[in-house]
């Protein structure tokens, strides 16, 4: 997808992604780029932290890490967030691309 790449930016340990969240829909999925972001789909509504914790769970499973390596660096009550992932070694930045934004 074009666009991809002010979505995603490489850190030295890692990597800070741009998410544009629509909690309360039918189930969690990628949807494409929205507003500069990866759109994500999400089952949880937006009560008592429910999305974001949906969210960090469906990104660790999509890119095969620990939710402990996920964490939310802004946007805790937005649509609009941003994470900061935490990968062992150098980042495969091609690879966190082609999961996200296939």
């Amino acid at each position: 997808m074009q666009g991809n790449d002010q979505c995603i930016h490489p850190l030295p340990r890692g990597c800070q992604i741009r998410i544009w969240a629509q909690p309360g829909a039918k189930k969690t999925e990628l949807a494409g780029l929205y507003q500069g972001c990866i759109k994500i789909r999400l089952k949880a509504p937006p009560v008592d932290n429910k999305a974001n914790r949906e969210l960090v769970s469906f990104l660790a499973c999509v890119l095969d890490l620990k939710p402990r390596q996920i964490r939310l660096t802004s946007g805790q009550n937005s649509r609009k967030k941003i994470f900061q992932i935490q990968m062992d070694g150098q980042p495969d930045m091609h690879s966190v691309r082609k999961v996200l934004c296939p």
